[in-house]
């Protein structure tokens, strides 16, 4: 089908205490934005998050456990999977990876280890045998949640360096990678979050800045470049529901004008209009499900994994508002955690 386009969901498996088989492969109909689930890619356990080659067919898991791992699988015309490689990253309950935009290297953040993994990728997208590991160090005020560091992401910034965000420690650190070895070097904190914020994901806006989302402070905050780091310019909350909080992913619309924060706990996407100087916030949207972990934006339509309901849901989000409103019946997925697209030629 001309045109066409895949969107694979990953999950957690029974290994994680999940209800998923793997990595999901469903279609999208790019001019209405519906979902049609076409059955199993891959049997992997705990694919929790996904990345693609910038210039390969080949698509890249996390496999988040205990002695955590990464799969690697040759995305064929019609969407199948095919598993090419699988290789340890050192460090437990990898979440979160990333390939460096000229595809030489593959960055993981291990969560429950609080290291990050540097590996090589070869010429026909093979991750290789891991080039580094770094422990992060520090701590944070929450007792249950930051005893120690938990890398969360890991964003190579396209300058040679990868960001992290560190939720244990209440940091986003720096480091330099190396384009030809590997490893990471210089080490330093480029954003000290306040304390208790748990930093989760981030985002570049279009105008140089950077938005975070604190997991456990349930913000949304942006930086710029200020002596020897990030500075903090100005913060926001991501809910107005009263309860808990737990935000998970951030996106940020093609034109730059808006933001969007999952909110695990309301079960509700908050759009923020975002100007350059600031974040407003717009309104607060159900998500048509439970415990939203991953939201993508794909061309005019939002795609939430919800992970306790097993659904994907659809928003299209109005062009001029911002706003997102659900589409048709959630695609019923077990303990979905991420979505990521797959355009066909």
């Amino acid at each position: 089908m001309t045109g066409s386009e895949f969107v694979y969901v990953g999950s957690y498996t029974g290994e994680s205490g999940g209800e998923g088989e793997g990595i999901a492969l469903l279609r999208r109909d790019p001019g209405t934005g519906d979902l049609t689930r076409l059955g199993l890619a891959a049997r992997t356990p705990s694919p929790s998050f996904l990345a693609r080659h910038p210039t390969l067919p080949v698509l890249y898991a996390v496999n988040e456990l205990g002695l955590g791992t990464v799969s690697a699988f040759a995305v064929a015309p019609d969407g199948a999977l095919e598993l090419l490689e699988v290789r340890p990253t050192g460090g437990g309950h990898p979440c979160h990876l990333a390939v460096t935009r000229d595809g030489r290297h593959l960055a993981v953040a291990n969560y429950s280890s609080g290291s990050v993994s540097v590996l090589p990728i070869g010429p026909d997208g093979r991750p290789g045998e891991r080039a580094d590991l770094i422990d992060l160090d520090g701590h944070g005020p929450d007792p249950e949640r930051q005893k120690g560091a938990h890398a969360h992401m890991v964003m190579p910034d396209g300058t040679g360096h990868v960001l992290i965000a560190d939720l244990g420690s209440d940091r986003v650190w720096r480091a330099r990678l190396d384009p030809l070895s590997g490893r990471l070097a210089d080490l330093t904190a480029a954003i000290a979050a306040a304390p208790g914020t748990g930093p989760r994901h981030l985002r570049p806006a279009p105008d140089g800045a950077v938005l975070l989302v604190g997991e456990l402070s349930a913000d949304l905050s942006w930086y710029r470049p200020g002596d020897g780091g990030l500075e903090q310019c100005g913060v926001r909350p991501v809910t107005t529901v009263t309860g808990v909080s737990y935000p998970s992913e951030l996106v940020i619309g093609r034109d730059g004008r808006f933001v969007y924060v999952a909110n695990r706990g309301p079960d509700t996407v908050a759009v923020f209009g975002w100007d350059g100087a600031g974040a407003t916030l717009v309104g607060e949207v159900p998500t048509g499900g439970v415990w939203p972990r991953h939201i993508a934006l794909f061309g005019d339509h939002l795609y939430v994994a919800n992970e306790r309901s097993h659904s994907v849901t659809v928003l299209r989000v109005d062009p001029e508002s911002g706003l997102p409103t659900l589409q048709g019946e959630p695609v019923q997925e077990p303990s979905p955690t991420c979505c990521l697209r797959w355009e066909r030629a």
